[in-house]
């Protein structure tokens, strides 16, 4: 009775905590790709410098107060900000809701950080840093011994076979065509996706995936004139993927088993 009482107290202090990550994850997808530390310096406006002081680095709220703009030079503060914090906020509610808090929560929400670090950093760079995909490997790996419904094996096995299958497509393409179609980043990106989440879950990220990824190449084809040959980063959708699988992985498999005609 105590723990349904203080439920929605619970619920709130998770998307909250969730945000406040986000502040941290918004300094990672800003600072990763310039190799520069996330620890020090503090936060200050890219424009002019400006130091940011405490009520100015609260997760969305100081985002309003300041209406999108620096306090000091009156630059656009990126939407990015915000967007990051709720999406995080969001995403440790619904982990909380979906594993309690145990240490499923702990782990996933830590992969799911890291997958949206990945996601923007690809989006805006197109590159998946090795600093977070690489120790991400073992991370995965090392948590299948502590997770309710994961074991050591489903781990390595999900490590070789999302590693090894794009590898394999990544080779294939370019022993056809002679240019790179995968990049590395994705091959080590999918290795952590199958450390975390098993072997199981690499057909329907592979499947979601490619899905997703072509619907919106079309879409772009059909918008902005690009050309079969344009570089489309493929992170965001592994990455989406993933979180679907782990969210509705068994959903999904069920509706695409009931899609196949009954002998």
């Amino acid at each position: 009775m105590a723990m349904e009482t203080n439920q929605p107290i619970l619920e709130v202090l998770f998307f909250v905590i969730g945000a406040c990550i986000g502040s941290f994850l918004n300094v990672c997808i800003s600072r990763l790709p310039a190799h520069r530390s996330v620890v020090v310096p503090g936060s200050a406006c890219p424009k002019c410098g400006h130091r940011l002081s405490w009520w100015e680095n609260i997760p969305l709220i100081s985002y309003l107060i300041l209406r999108g703009k620096c306090r000091s030079c009156g630059m656009d503060i990126s939407i990015q900000y915000p967007l990051v914090e709720f999406i995080t906020g969001l995403f440790s509610l619904s982990l909380f809701l979906k594993f309690g808090l145990s240490i499923d929560y702990l782990v996933y929400f830590c992969f799911t950080a890291a997958l949206i670090v990945i996601i923007f950093i690809d989006l805006w760079h197109q590159i998946i840093p090795d600093v977070i995909s690489l120790p991400g490997i073992l991370i995965g790996f090392l948590s299948s011994l502590v997770l309710t419904n994961m074991s050591w094996f489903d781990s390595i096995a999900g490590i070789v076979a999302g590693g090894g299958s794009l590898f394999l497509v990544a080779w294939g393409y370019h022993l056809l065509t002679g240019r790179e179609g995968m990049g590395g980043g994705d091959i080590k990106l999918l290795a952590m996706i199958g450390a975390f989440l098993g072997w199981q879950a690499i057909p329907v990220v592979i499947f979601l995936s490619a899905v997703t990824g072509s619907i919106v190449g079309i879409v772009a084809l059909a918008l902005r004139g690009a050309n079969r040959h344009t570089a489309i980063p493929y992170g965001p959708f592994l990455a989406g993927g993933a979180l679907a699988y782990l969210f509705w992985g068994k959903n999904i498999v069920n509706w695409y088993l009931n899609l196949i005609p009954k002998a």
